[in-house]
């Protein structure tokens, strides 16, 4: 099934607005439009530092610029987009004064892989605007309990877009037509797993119920566990979910004692709010290691938290362990 066929399928099915579907198309739009920019690399001359910065300080690569500079532009003039947010912008930017919907983005997640070809991707959220007067923040700063749409399109060995309207988790492929075709549905994640990522190079920064846990995984069958883990780490998001949607596991990016100004790394409002909707619909655990992730009631645009998710079973220990101090 391609898509379109979908979305029209899913709108009749859920009564979703015409608006919804039409914000979902210009996203997707824009996101084929970045596949192409990837999928060329330095035949096009997208690869390699900026040389600029965006507002969390990071070094910006060159793609990172076009990624989020198509996705603004594209969503601009969709006339169901009221106002948007990226991660690589100050501030909000606004679209169009009929629009009842506000896009939340991370136009290229994981770019530090992109010049050694390792998976990167976008990562997209919506929520509904919720009043009719002019565009402010505090009208971006909604939990993900409101989402009405996320996913993120994975620009990999296949590009494969990944979505939610919140009844159930489907997964679409790229042709060489250009067009998204259905891949998988109704995806569910395994309660249980045996395989972990996370980025062991900072286990000396995190809290001890972090450090517990891990040591217990890495006890294998001899630990209390009672069976051998794997670990993975790619240090891209959106590969490191793709993976735990298709098989099952557990992702950690938790708190360090680094800067403690900083709960986490992660994005609430671009990376772990639209990915936690993802995980749960499919069946998944998502918390900050305290509270599950769709609850936190957002300060910011760029506000940060540590992110636990995955299978069930994986999540609540962590969350576990830190309720007990």
């Amino acid at each position: 099934m391609s898509l379109l066929s979908f979305l029209e399928q899913h709108q009749k099915q859920h009564h979703l607005p015409d608006d919804l579907i039409q914000t979902a198309k210009s996203i997707v739009n824009a996101c084929t439009q970045i596949s192409q920019k990837v999928r060329l690399g330095a035949l096009s001359d997208v690869l390699g530092e900026a040389g600029s910065g965006n507002i969390q300080g990071e070094a910006q690569k060159k793609l990172d610029v076009i990624a989020n500079q198509i996705m603004i532009q594209t969503l601009q003039n969709t006339n169901s987009v009221a106002g948007l947010a990226s991660e690589e912008e100050d501030t909000f930017v606004s679209g169009s004064e009929k629009g009842s919907y506000l896009v939340l983005f991370d136009p290229l997640d994981g770019s530090s892989n992109i010049d050694v070809n390792i998976s990167i991707g976008t990562i997209f959220s919506v929520l509904p605007k919720p009043n009719s007067g002019s565009l402010k923040e505090s009208d971006f700063l909604q939990s993900g309990a409101n989402q009405v749409l996320a996913g993120y399109v994975l620009y990999g060995v296949q590009t494969q877009l990944v979505l939610t309207f919140g009844h159930g988790v489907f997964a679409f492929t790229l042709n060489d037509k250009n067009e998204f075709i259905m891949t998988k549905e109704n995806i569910t994640i395994p309660a249980e797993t045996a395989e972990f990522a996370i980025n062991m190079s900072n286990y000396r920064h995190w809290e001890n119920p972090m450090r517990d846990y891990i040591d217990e995984l890495l006890a294998g069958k001899d630990g209390v566990r009672g069976k051998n883990y794997n670990m993975r780490w790619v240090a891209s998001m959106v590969a490191e979910v793709h993976r735990i949607l298709m098989r099952g596991g557990v992702f950690m990016y938790p708190k360090d004692h680094r800067d403690p100004s900083k709960p986490g790394k992660l994005r609430l409002m671009y990376e772990a709010n639209p990915m936690s909707w993802l995980i749960t619909q499919a069946g998944g655990g998502a918390t900050n290691a305290m509270q599950a992730i769709l609850t936190i009631q957002p300060t910011g645009l760029h506000q940060r938290v540590a992110v636990i998710l995955g299978s069930q079973e994986e999540v609540d220990r962590v969350t576990r362990k830190h309720s007990q101090g």
